[in-house]
């Protein structure tokens, strides 16, 4: 990374704009200018990355006419909606982290352990993926490769942090005893939620949707059949998920847990014995995808299950998205 890139981040007040700066310092990316973007109610506040304050100024339609080659976006769909094609517009290259691109034909939905070679046709527009998908495809991904999935069913168990600071204060009261609902039809503490967005016609949630169209974008299998099921539960931070895969071909789980030991951004924690397996409260504020309670599903053939736990802001959200800025500077000119 020997070239210096000027760099913007849209929503830069927001949960996952202030992670991304921790990420950009300590992945120390290589920026000479960086450029804080943020609604006008957060004009003038000022933020600091790498030891340096910037001031927050506010999103308009001018501000991408100056020399910004990446922009990470992370301030909502419609906000994406409106900006991403404006900056793309001026040679801007778009990171973004709401679900507006995510499933258009001609940008890429990328996880760099997964599908780094996709960002070689992007038309100015990356989409980052929905946190939940992220840590299941970095997982998924080598054993599709070993064994070719055929089946999943996917069964989450999601953090309020994925709704944004209004899911942390609904938390924080209903533990005290105050059941506010700033972010849920229901109380979250002491709850579980299977209600995550909104519900479709066809009874799934729009977040159930989102995993299902993405896994198959990313791993580019548009006949893999899946199933989700998404459940809010009162945890602050990281989401944890059970996975059923069913195979292709024949699997030792031995030689699974080799592969996954040895699968990029995958930390293996499987020792049931001793009582060993990823926990969110641990995986919390690392960019680690854990895999554990890797066991034969003996109700089908070639079936497998995985229990996959990954912080939703860092490896979900922020820490994606700067990986993704990452491959793209040896592209610049």
């Amino acid at each position: 990374m020997s070239r210096r890139i000027n760099l913007a981040i849209v929503g830069v007040t927001g949960m996952v704009g202030r992670t991304f700066l921790e990420v950009l310092e300590e992945r120390d990316f290589p920026f000479e200018n960086l450029y804080a973007f943020a609604s006008s109610r957060s004009a003038g506040q000022k933020i600091t990355c790498k030891g340096k304050e910037y001031t927050v100024e506010e999103l308009t339609e001018d501000v991408f006419g100056r020399d910004i080659d990446i922009a990470l976006f992370s301030a909502g769909g419609s906000i994406s909606k409106k900006f991403a094609p404006i900056a793309a517009s001026k040679g801007v290259i778009v990171v973004d982290n709401s679900s507006a691109w995510r499933m258009e034909k001609d940008v890429p939905l990328v996880v760099p352990e997964v599908n780094p070679q996709d960002i070689e046709w992007h038309k100015g527009i990356i989409s980052n993926p929905n946190c939940s998908t992220i840590q299941a495809v970095v997982a998924l991904k080598p054993l599709h490769d070993h064994y070719k999935i055929k089946r999943i069913i996917f069964s989450t168990y999601q953090a309020v942090s994925g709704s944004g600071v209004k899911g942390i204060k609904d938390l924080e009261e209903g533990l005290k005893g105050n059941d506010q609902l700033l972010a849920y039809p229901h109380p979250i503490a002491n709850n579980c939620l299977p209600h995550i967005d909104v519900f479709l016609e066809n009874g799934y949630t729009k977040e159930e949707m989102k995993m299902i169209d993405e896994t198959k974008k990313i791993l580019n299998a548009p006949d893999l059949k899946i199933t989700a099921t998404t459940v809010r539960v009162p945890v602050f931070y990281s989401h944890s998920e059970s996975i059923n895969i069913e195979f292709e071909k024949p699997f030792e789980v031995e030689e699974v847990r080799e592969i996954l030991r040895n699968a990029p951004g995958v930390v293996v924690q499987d020792d049931p014995e001793n009582n060993i397996y990823p926990l969110a409260r641990n995986v919390a504020n690392t960019d680690d995808v854990c895999v554990g309670r890797i066991r034969r599903d003996f109700s089908v053939e070639n079936g497998l299950n995985l229990w996959v736990v990954a912080d939703n802001i860092r490896k979900g959200a922020a820490t994606n998205t700067v990986q993704i800025a990452e491959l793209l500077v040896p592209t610049l000119k």
